[in-house]
């Protein structure tokens, strides 16, 4: 796992060293183990290509980075893995190539000079690579399929300046920290941008599964080289239960083995659920030592608290297991956390990722993780609202909202009440908006927030994923529509940086690509089932779990941040969103983010989701060009419990 960073410039301008020494210096937690810079010059082509790494295969230096050719015409710098980089390099040396490391970067490379830009379709991993062919004079950048590794870029008319975290893009001189106000909305609305936009002007993401092209001439040229699965099977008859049920297993069982190469020391998150167990369960029969398993909780708010299902794991599959317990002061992390994820971020849940991540990295370098599960398998319950949704008429709907909606909700969208209000709300909107509303931070009130902009015009970003499911079941579209917003915009965003924050590589053995691309051929029944979720999935592996795992419901990975701001940590709130300087006047409505402040504080209601957003974002704008580092990333607190 590393960090990467470039330029290409084909107008003539060379491409100063000092610059990207600082791009790749400032991705040194991504990779703190080595640096490399390689500067290009052919006639008016100039291309720097910038490396930190991490070591994960192949611990020599000889399998160092920015990696070129034995002529010197094609260099390329890696960020990633590519677990089938041993099946490759067989195939390969049938062909004649001779290797000189044994990692998966010069696969990479190989794969490449064989084969060109077409070699990204039988790459299987997690990756974003930069790729110069001094042949074809032409820059190649790739992204995986899911979206698991990060890759941004900055395009003039005269140059390219592309990297694994926007903070790099704004060590170059061209690249302004400057606040993108059209994606406001989509921020608050989600809690996150859907890519390709970001929150800063200028700084586009290329969207997972995508490839671009740039040549001497400076035209970029973005295309799509693989998308989520849509067909159902083959022969248009579905499998049996019994027959999807081991196919399942099969599949799961060769992700995870994929995943199991490594050299150096390897472990696993373990929430307790069903997914992150299964994967532990697993790695247990396929590894001969014990699993190193690492999991967290919550002092003070057992409502949040997975420890004990973690544990049950732990005895069942004879794991090495550590606990972490994360007291309110965690929340003072948020400058942290602004600081690696390059802007505001809504889901609280980075908090426990980030702190888990240290944990964890004390003890091992690479961690599988349960992600994906959800997405593939239906396991969020707006999944079974929404087609819960969907059986009850219109007007019933909308008179059970009119009904809840004037009940107070203290215990917020986790009390009875507050899970209905949110479901009733839902309901009475068509699915798209239904997603929106019961997956995003604002909704109803995006208007009142906004001092400017404030219509729901951040709908439109999920049309074209609309357009091409629309023939699909309502379940169908619903999954594809996480898949292609939530999961790389939310989750695989907070997954990586939290990670990386601590030269930590997270692995995902449910969103390996075989396994996402069987799982979508499969009938909605057998995702979810009578309210059932995972239904499959949990028939699949129901000799594996212990029956409290096997049958419990999902929890989440939730924090109990509306105690902390209630409490402890009250005062934050008025230091930060009430201030008299405070940036977010400029963009927001101050009126209205006090009134969240105070009946938050009140106890009126439980706004702590809406107030994490805000706090992230009043705080990104006070460090917009992410040059200040926070003390606490540069010296690591003492882990709490």
């Amino acid at each position: 796992m590393c960090g990467i960073a470039g330029v290409f410039d084909w107008n003539g301008h060379a491409v100063e060293p000092s610059v990207i020494e600082r791009m790749t210096a400032s991705l040194s937690h991504r990779g703190p183990e080595a640096f490399g810079v390689r500067h290009i010059a052919d006639g008016a082509l100039h291309v720097g290509l910038g490396h930190a790494r991490l070591k994960i295969v192949d611990l020599s230096d000889a399998a160092g980075q920015p990696m070129g050719d034995e002529a010197s015409s094609v260099w390329v710098t890696f960020n990633g893995e590519i677990y089938n980089f041993q099946e490759l390099r067989v195939s390969l040396e049938q062909r004649g190539c001779r290797f000189r490391t044994s990692s998966d970067t010069e696969v990479l490379l190989r794969l490449y000079e064989a084969e060109g830009p077409s070699c990204v379709s039988r790459l299987e991993g997690m990756f974003a690579f930069a790729i110069w062919d001094g042949r074809r004079r032409q820059l190649l950048l790739a992204r995986d399929r899911v979206g698991k590794k990060p890759l941004f870029y900055h395009a003039t008319p005269t140059h390219l300046v592309f990297a694994s975290e926007i903070k790099a893009l704004l060590r170059h001189p061209a690249v302004r920290p400057e606040v993108r106000t059209e994606a406001l909305p989509s921020l608050f609305l989600y809690g996150y941008v859907p890519a390709p936009e970001t929150c800063y002007r200028g700084i586009r993401a290329l969207p997972p599964g995508h490839l671009l092209h740039v040549g001497a001439d400076g035209v970029l040229q973005i295309r799509a080289y693989w998308e989520v699965p849509l067909s159902s099977p083959a022969n248009g008859h579905p499998p049996s239960d019994r027959e999807a049920a081991a196919r399942l297993r099969e599949l799961v069982t060769a992700a995870v083995r994929r995943r199991l190469v490594a050299d150096v020391p390897l472990g696993a998150f373990l929430s307790g659920g069903v997914d992150s167990s299964i994967v532990v369960g697993v790695m247990s029969r396929l590894m001969r030592e014990p699993v190193r398993t690492f999991t967290i909780g919550f002092a003070g708010d057992r409502r949040f608290d997975e420890t004990a299902y973690a544990r049950l794991a732990a005895t069942r599959f004879g794991t090495r297991h550590t606990e972490f317990i994360v007291e309110p002061s965690a929340v003072g992390l948020s400058a942290r956390l602004v600081w690696h994820h390059d802007g505001p971020f809504a889901d609280s849940s980075a908090i426990p990722t980030y702190l888990l991540a240290q944990l964890t990295r004390r003890h091992v370098t690479v961690a599988l993780t349960g992600d994906g599960g959800d997405e593939l398998f239906a396991g969020y319950l707006r999944f079974s609202a929404a087609l819960l949704a969907e059986r009850i008429p219109l007007a019933m709907r909308r008179g059970v909202r009119a009904l809840l909606a004037g009940l107070p909700t203290p215990g917020g969208t986790r009390s009875l009440v507050g899970r209905l209000q949110k479901f009733s709300d839902g309901a009475a909107l068509p699915l798209t908006e239904r997603f929106s509303r019961w997956a995003g931070v604002f909704y109803d009130d995006l208007p009142r927030l906004m001092a400017a902009n404030g219509g729901l015009a951040p709908l439109e970003a999920l049309a074209p994923y609309l357009a091409r499911s629309a023939k699909a079941s309502a379940l169908a579209q619903l999954l594809d529509l996480n898949m292609h917003t939530y999961l790389p915009g939310d989750l695989l965003v907070k997954m990586d940086r939290c990670v990386m924050a601590h030269a930590l590589e997270a692995r995902s053995p449910f969103l390996d690509r075989e396994l996402i691309e069987y799982v979508f051929s499969l009938p909605d029944a057998m995702k979810l089932r009578w309210g059932t979720t995972k239904a499959i999935l949990r028939r699949a592996f129901s000799d594996l779990l212990p029956p409290e795992i096997l049958h419990r419901g999902k929890m989440g990975f939730g924090v109990p941040l509306g105690t902390w701001f209630a409490g402890e940590l009250r005062d934050v709130l008025g230091d930060t969103l009430l201030a008299s300087d405070a940036r977010l006047t400029s963009y927001l409505n101050q009126r209205y983010v006090q009134e969240l402040v105070r009946a938050h504080l009140a106890g009126a209601a439980d706004h702590s989701q809406r107030l994490w957003m805000l706090l992230t974002f009043e705080v990104w704008l006070r460090n917009l060009a992410l040059d200040t580092v926070p003390a606490a990333v540069q010296a690591q607190p003492a882990v709490v419990g």
